[in-house]
């Protein structure tokens, strides 16, 4: 394992069709949580996946809460810049292209968060259970860029308009949004999993003459 500033896991891709992938666990994840996932929904991508670097009662994560909900904004602020440089050195350590976050819930807070702050740093983004990670979100220029969303019709935890003002804001700032709310609560299931694999699919990086 290249020593990068997150402890992390990599896998070499072996289909020049596929985007890199950017896995980001949830809360209580580490870096192999979301391997098969990326495994499955993207067959023979590039897989880098980081640990987040916060402990919240020994749980990782990628930034601090201060209650279920209540983000500390200046830590996600922090912590989106941490990631972005991340993803800066592994290009140069591992060869591979500006990769496709694929978050869930935390993972996906901080994967929104990066792509309002550092959009650079991401091709697009899969989103799994996202909420608003900022207050006050700057003004971003994410034009073309991919993203899909899915939210849980029953999700106790995401309240569903607050999924809808990320999604209509990533819309805003130029990016190609996909949101749809599955009969599903927080975790995940075989639905999304079929979606993710469809979108990947349709964002396969085209072929060149």
């Amino acid at each position: 394992m290249t020593e990068l500033s997150l402890i992390h896991r990599f896998e070499p891709g072996t289909d020049a069709g596929r985007r890199p992938l950017l896995l980001l666990h949830g809360t209580g994840g580490d870096e192999s949580d979301l391997l098969p996932l990326g495994r499955a929904v993207a067959p023979g991508a590039a897989l880098l996946s980081p640990r987040g670097a916060v402990l919240e009662n020994g749980m990782p994560r990628f930034f601090r809460r201060l209650a279920e909900g209540v983000f500390d904004e200046a830590d996600v602020r922090r912590r989106a810049d941490d990631l972005a440089e991340f993803v800066a050195a592994a290009r140069r350590a591992y060869g591979i292209d500006a990769p496709v976050a694929l978050g869930f819930s935390n993972g996906a807070n901080i994967a929104a968060a990066t792509l309002l702050l550092r959009p650079e740093a991401l091709a697009g983004a899969v989103l799994l259970r996202p909420m608003m990670p900022l207050g006050d979100p700057p003004e971003a220029d994410l034009a073309g860029k991919p993203v899909l969303m899915l939210s849980g019709a029953t999700d106790p935890i995401v309240p569903a308009d607050n999924a809808r003002r990320l999604a209509d804001l990533l819309g805003r700032a130029g990016a190609r949004v996909e949101h749809a709310v599955l009969p599903a609560g927080h975790g995940l299931t075989q639905t999304d999993i079929a979606r993710i694999g469809a979108w990947m699919e349709r964002e396969r990086v085209p072929a060149t003459a």
